[in-house]
């Protein structure tokens, strides 16, 4: 069977494209991740106004409506420029908040598709697990059944923390995945909220902000608990779902521009009186490269169909995330080897698409444990 994207999705990709281009060349990526969001409010503005957040949910909410394949175009070129800001965390945040629906959802999504609300997810602790087994789950909401003085609503509290938190300090609302007796729970805080503290951390990719979250005693209101139970765990699932669909595709945007520098190179670098694409070994990694970024390319726009289909879309999502995440580490490496020194000095752009490729492998959950989740789906 042949795949290819239609003619509008085409069109999509080629203006997402040439907007990149045009408004985030590497010089305007490299000023950003200097700065402490590794963001520019005009940017983001620009990017709500071309519809690029929740460009995949429904008119309702502001969205488009249409689809993981619409969204996994675009997070393809945004990778290819390693566009910095929090794209990836606030369409992941907005799918959870769609997956739940309910006044809360009424209430943010036209703001944050407007670009005017910003929200991240909250979500992975110390012990760095993506499954959030709520029996060994740390930050806990405590039912204590206390009243405000000035309102009838009960008052719960949330005590934990919450590590690598993308752009907390730039948000307005947390989506915070905590435990509730034994059950999952969904929570959203506003980041001014008392007893909520937010710490910058350092992490690998610098066009991204990480941030540590501690809550103690942060009050919760009754209609702060977005869902709980197996709800919560539904729409986590299918909010992961979409999302690693986006940053396996952000990561296939990083092989293409491996691939095309790397065969650049090697093509006009020269090495005793020849260009270095003459020589096997290179024609070689160039090859493999490749082959790597095409059959990611397979793998990523299978998990989108499957996605986009409404069919079962666990065992696709979690082969594509195996297969990329190891390709896009070993193209990285392949990279680096055909620039040679070059390929790590911090004037080369090289090593920008490097961290971010290997904080994208890392995202919710390396091969080694999407390879476990298949074993489990397969086995039982």
């Amino acid at each position: 069977m042949y795949f290819d994207l239609s003619k509008p999705q085409k069109l999509l990709q080629q203006s997402v494209r040439d907007f990149c281009k045009r408004e985030i060349p590497i010089s305007r990526v490299r000023a950003l991740m200097e700065t402490d969001s590794a963001m520019d409010d005009s940017l983001w503005m620009e990017m709500a106004e071309q519809g690029w957040i929740g460009l995949h949910l429904d008119e309702q909410y502001g969205g488009l409506g249409l689809g993981p394949v619409e969204l996994s175009v675009v997070a393809e070129e945004l990778g290819r420029a390693c566009v910095p800001g929090p794209w990836l965390s606030t369409n992941w945040a907005a799918t959870l908040l769609a997956s739940i629906g309910g006044p809360v959802a009424s209430e943010l999504l036209p703001g944050v598709f407007d670009g005017s609300m910003r929200i991240t997810i909250a979500a992975l602790e110390e012990q760095g697990s993506w499954s959030f087994d709520p029996a060994v789950m740390e930050t806990r909401l405590s039912e204590n059944g206390k009243k405000t003085v000035t309102e009838a609503v009960t008052v719960n509290v949330l005590n934990g923390r919450k590590y690598l938190v993308q752009h907390a300090q730039q948000a307005d609302h947390l989506l915070c995945v905590a435990g509730v007796d034994d059950e999952l729970c969904l929570l959203t805080i506003p980041v001014a909220s008392d007893g909520l503290r937010i710490t910058s951390t350092p992490g690998i990719d610098a066009t991204r902000k990480v941030y540590q979250c501690d809550f103690s005693n942060v009050p919760i209101r009754r209609d702060q608990i977005l869902a709980r139970g197996d709800e919560a765990r539904q729409a986590l699932q299918q909010s992961q779902n979409v999302a690693m669909v986006a940053v396996c595709s952000e990561m296939l945007g990083i092989l293409q521009w491996l691939l095309k520098t790397t065969v650049e190179y090697a093509k006009s670098r020269k090495q005793f009186d020849r260009v270095i694409g003459s020589f096997q070994v290179v024609q070689h990694m160039c090859a493999d490269l490749l082959l790597l970024t095409e059959s990611a390319r397979s793998a990523v726009w299978n998990a989108a169909w499957a996605l986009q289909e409404n069919l079962d879309a666990n065992r696709a999502v979690a082969v594509a995330k195996v297969y990329v995440s190891d390709a896009v580490r070993k193209a990285g490496n392949l990279a680096v080897q055909s620039h040679g020194g070059i390929g790590f000095t911090w004037e080369h752009d090289l090593h920008l698409y490097y961290k971010r490729a290997k904080a994208d492998e890392y995202l919710f959950g390396d091969a080694t444990f999407h390879r476990e989740r298949l074993a489990e789906m397969i086995l039982g």
